[in-house]
Parts: structure tokens; C-alpha cells; sequence
């Protein structure tokens, strides 16, 4: 598994090819990267898990003096506690079992360019300390070594976790946080961006699929997909893209494939494909132009009463079920997490995001 590595930006990257939408919300990303590109100052960018990240620290290095220099990313909850050392800073031959030959960390490899620190809310304590003085004294030291190396090198990170909860926990250092976020940009989800999905889409497409074999979104497909909750965000719809154009080639995609798509569920054997295929091709055929797709008669209808807002069920569901679970939990934000099976860091976002008391399990108790 690759956990790190070197490589050159395209050619052709730019901002608007790395950062694509048109949402105001994308747009005020673009506008922050510009302003701090130039800067050497370090940037921190928060947001949650696929929706983007490394695309806005490329962009913050190509619109940089050091963008003819290495951009270097390390995925910092990838690498394994007792390698996280050697990997950032290098060792010296026979420091350790399996140290056959001196080998540069990654803030040497990145010399003079960009070092991504991705998901650095998960940086062990002990590697938080030590992480902190390089960023102070502009130097390292390689494992094993006592020689003091000097390195230029500009610190963007990433994290997808509520660090001003990490801090409150103990988890993560404020002092180091201070030094990480001197230009803090925050990335929003893909349900918070849904009117960018079709210039997404097309995106994708011209970056996987064949000229002659190119799979089509229909209207309706794209107004379907606008309306999933996206947990995966970017990352998410770009697999669902990928997926499409290996599956349909030369076929227009509508709601009913969408679904199909988007599940989680295991593949569908292809003599099933084929029969889906065809049911939901006959509903494209016999579907107005004005009302959209008509679900295939085998298909319960769940719009015979008109529009489905099915973002506001999603919210409205969710809502709900956190509120019982706290009710059951008992106000215990823990235990109700347990319930959920959701982390403890990701119910507190999401009860930050609907305004949701701590003490709403007293309530509801």
C-alpha cells in the first residue's frame, strides 16, 4: 500500500482544475487559496474525509514561488507509530532492524517545495512534540543521526476531525495547532455544494472516459444525484463516475441506474444488470419530458404524491435518530455514539451541525 509519495503536478493544473464548481461556497475556497498561495505561511485545511483536500494544498503549491519545487504528500494516519518518525525525517544506516542504508525522510524530499501532512489529527502524541520543534527550528534530525539538517520547506496539513474537540480532549497539542492552522481554510462538504455536481461530473468524465465510448448523465440523472446525501463527498461521486463509465458506455445514465450505482451493496451479476438495463431503458422511453423518468411498475412508487425533498428526509431523519439515541443513552454523547455506530468526534459534528444540545437526552429521555 502506497502511503507516501513524490510526484509532479499535471502540466496543465491550475486552480480551476483542481477546485471545480462554480458554489459560492468553492468559490470562496479558490478566492483563500489565492490569497495565501504566494505567502510562506502554513495552512491548515479542515473538512470532512473525500471531499477534497489535496486538491486545495496542490493548488495552494502551484499558485506558490515553490510550485517548480517537489510537492511531497504524507498521509499521516496511513503510516504505522513506530515508522511515522523515519518516514518524515529519514534515518542513518543500522538505527534499526531493517536500516540497511541511509535513507532522506520526507522533509528532505520536499526541500525548497510543499509538504502535505494529510489526516494530522491523527499524529500520535509523541510525534506531535517533535513535529512542533522541527516546525520552530526549520531543522531535522534523522533517526539515528546527530547531524542537524536545515530544510525549506512549506507546511500545508489536512485533517478531517474537529480539532478544537481534539484539543479540548487532549488529543492533539494546542500549542501545535497554532503553528499548523497560521492560515486555517475550511472545505465543505459535497451536500453542502450539490448545485456543483454536474460540472463535476463532466470533469470526471473527461479525465476517465474514452471519446467514443463516453457515458451521459441525463438531467434527471444529475438532479437525482444532487439530491444524495454524498457521505463519501467528492471522493464518493468520482467512484460513482468511474463506475458508470466502465458499466454503460455509450448510454445515457437516468435516475433509476443512479441508484444502482450509488449502493453499497455487492455487484450485480450481469444477466441482472441486463434486466435492470432494459426495465429502467422502457420507463426513459415512456417518461414525459416534463415529468422526468417513471419508475418501472415493479418498482413501488414513492412519488405518486408529487417531489420527494429527499435531502430534508435525510436531515430530518438523522436529526431524529441522534435525538433518541441521546434520549437512550441518557445525554451520554459516548454511549449514544455507540448506538449509532458512529465515532464519538463525528456525532458531536454532526449535533454541532443541527444545533443539537448535550443535554437534549435529558429531554428525551
Amino acid at each position: 500500500m502506497t502511503i507516501a509519495w513524490t510526484r509532479p503536478l499535471d502540466a496543465g493544473s491550475t486552480i480551476e482544475t483542481l477546485l471545480v464548481g462554480e458554489s459560492e461556497a468553492i468559490n470562496e475556497v479558490r478566492r483563500l487559496v489565492r490569497q495565501v498561495g504566494p505567502a510562506s505561511a502554513s495552512v491548515l485545511i479542515m473538512g470532512p474525509s473525500g471531499s477534497g483536500k489535496e486538491m486545495v494544498a496542490r493548488a495552494i503549491h502551484i499558485s506558490s514561488i515553490r510550485k517548480s519545487k517537489p510537492f511531497v504528500a504524507v498521509n499521516c494516519g496511513a503510516i504505522p507509530r513506530d515508522l511515522l518518525e523515519s518516514e518524515l525525517f529519514g534515518h542513518e544506516k543500522g538505527s534499526f532492524t531493517g536500516a540497511t542504508a541511509l535513507r532522506k525522510g520526507r522533509f528532505e524530499d520536499a526541500n525548497g517545495g510543499t509538504l502535505f501532512l494529510d489526516e494530522i489529527g491523527d499524529m500520535p502524541a509523541d510525534m506531535q512534540v517533535k513535529l512542533l520543534r522541527v516546525l520552530e527550528e526549520r531543522a531535522i534530525t534523522r533517526v539515528g543521526g546527530h547531524a542537524v539538517i536545515p530544510v525549506d520547506t512549506r507546511i500545508v496539513s489536512a485533517t478531517h476531525r474537529d480539532i478544537a474537540l481534539s484539543i479540548e480532549d487532549q488529543r492533539f497539542r494546542e500549542d501545535l495547532f497554532y503553528r499548523l492552522a497560521v492560515f486555517p481554510i475550511t472545505l465543505p462538504s459535497l451536500y453542502d455544494r450539490p448545485e456543483d455536481i454536474p460540472l463535476l461530473v463532466e470533469h470526471f468524465l473527461d479525465r476517465i472516459a474514452e471519446p467514443d465510448g463516453r457515458v451521459k448523465f441525463s438531467a434527471g440523472a444529475l438532479l437525482h444525484m444532487s439530491g444524495h446525501p454524498w457521505p463519501g463527498n467528492v471522493r464518493e461521486l468520482r467512484n460513482v463516475v468511474e463506475r458508470a463509465a466502465i458499466l454503460y458506455p455509450n448510454k445515457t445514465i437516468h435516475p433509476e441506474q443512479v441508484d444502482l450505482l450509488i449502493t453499497r451493496k455487492a455487484g450485480l451479476r450481469p444477466a441482472e444488470r441486463k434486466v435492470l438495463w432494459a426495465m429502467t431503458e422502457r420507463a426513459a422511453e415512456t417518461a414525459a419530458p416534463e415529468q422526468g423518468v417513471v419508475l418501472p411498475a415493479v418498482i413501488a412508487d414513492p412519488f405518486a404524491a408529487g417531489p420527494v425533498d429527499l435531502k430534508a428526509r435525510i436531515v430530518a431523519m438523522e436529526r431524529e435518530l441522534i435525538e433518541l439515541a441521546l434520549g437512550r443513552a441518557g445525554g451520554v454523547v459516548a454511549e449514544a455514539a455507540r448506538l449509532l455506530s458512529l465515532q464519538r468526534t463525528t456525532l458531536i459534528e454532526k449535533m454541532n451541525k443541527y444545533g443539537i444540545s448535550r443535554d437534549v437526552g435529558a429531554e428525551t429521555a
